[in-house]
Formats: C-alpha cells, structure tokens, sequence
C-alpha cells in the first residue's frame, strides 16, 4: 500500500520537532517502477486543505500505542497510514493525533467491509478475509478521531505504480507473480495450498477467457473504487 510521507505537501521547518513538509506539486505520471502511487498521495494532500504544519505519524517509528512527544494542538493537521498489524495500537495513536492537532486528520485506511467485493475474493478468499479481519472498521477510526468525519473511496489508477492487491484490479497477470504478492501481509497467513490453488484457479481462467468474462472490463476502467477509503476529521 502508498504511505502518507509521500503525500506531505508544506514547507517550513518542523513544529515541535515533527517531520519536515515538502513543497507542493503537480501529480507527476507515475515512474517505471513500484512504489507509492503519487495520484494516490496527491488525493490525501488535498484533504490537508490549506494546513501549514503537518505531522506524518508514520515518520515516528516505534513509538507504537505511546503518548507522542508533542504537545497539545502542535499542528495545523496531521496524516497517518492505517495498517493493519495493531489495531489497538492505531486507535491510540489516531486519538493521540487529535490531542496534538488543531485542524484536521487525515487518515489513508482500508474499508473492511469492502474488501470482499474486489475480484479477488474468486480465488482467494482466505487472503481476503485475513485482510478483512486485520482493519479496524472505519466507524472505529472515526470514533476515535472525534469531531465531524468524512469518509470518501480513493480511486485507484488503472495503472496504479503502487504494491497492494487492489492495484492489480485490471492487471491479473501481474498478481500471479510472487513479488507482487509479497508486500500483502495478508498472503502470509495462508498456507501453501491456498496459494497454490489461487495460481491454479487465476491461470486456468485467464487461459480460458472465464476471468475476462467475468472482470474483463475492468481492463479497461480508468479507477476503481474499492476498499481503499480516506477518513478526514476536523475538531
């Protein structure tokens, strides 16, 4: 998945010690490579509105569940990137971005609910519901967030540079590959044979035309809208 650093858009030194902004830019076209999506990253500078200090929570590792070392309203606005490992720890962490900010938090997540309705689900549902369980639903991360929310779907490139299994949704060759595979934590708690029969199942219908008949147009879909979600919360 992208990271919040990515999308810190300010200038100006750090406020009370906290990550460095970036001056903002155009949403270049994406590079060759993998790496975080900068159309994606450009959705959540745009929620950060006009703020001017931003703290990136995901530039203060290992800090886990922990008070941050700020002190209250230190910032005009504040990002994180909700992954899924310790969802105790990011709701804590989500409430210690509101003591510390005085405007709004914006937070990149994954809809639970959603993420059983992307095409995937076909051919490996064990991933799925992995993934599905490791998110914290979004009525949590608003709850702890406080204030007035909101809650919007990301597009997701057609061509997305980025490494998580909805940046394949219209690329299904690419997913056979191991490589692409390995960033999804989720592909980790499933053993051999579920992998092996997501290969088997994935080939034998691209090879048949079964996957195209079914998902085909998404080969063509500009985004796709799935679990992908940014939730924004003001004071």
């Amino acid at each position: 998945m992208t990271t919040a650093s990515a999308a810190l858009p300010r200038t100006g030194g750090s406020s009370g010690g906290g990550a460095p902004r970036r001056t903002p830019a155009p949403a270049p076209a994406p590079g060759p490579g993998p790496g975080p999506d900068e159309r994606i990253a450009h959705v959540v500078a745009e929620a950060l509105g006009s703020a001017r200090t931003v703290l990136d929570s995901d530039s203060l590792p290992g800090l886990g569940g922990a008070r941050l070392p700020f002190g209250d309203q230190s910032f005009d606005a504040a990002t994180m990137l909700c992954n899924a490992p310790r969802v105790s720890d990011a709701l804590i962490r989500l409430r210690e971005l509101r003591r510390v900010t005085r405007g709004p938090v914006v937070v990149l997540a994954v809809d639970p609910s959603r993420v059983r309705g992307f095409w995937l689900d076909r051919y490996a549902p064990a991933v799925l519901a992995v993934q599905a369980r490791r998110h914290p639903p979004v009525a949590q991360l608003v709850a702890a967030l406080g204030g007035s929310a909101s809650v919007r779907r990301v597009p997701i490139p057609l061509d997305c540079t980025d490494t998580f299994d909805e940046a394949y949704y219209g690329r299904p060759e690419l997913l056979l590959d191991p490589a692409a595979r390995r960033p999804g934590s989720a592909w980790s708690f499933v053993d051999d044979r579920a992998r092996e029969a997501f290969d088997t199942t994935l080939r034998r219908e691209l090879r048949s035309g079964e996957w195209d008949e079914r998902f085909g147009h998404l080969r063509r879909l500009p985004a796709y809208e799935g679990s992908l979600v940014i939730v924004r919360a003001a004071p």
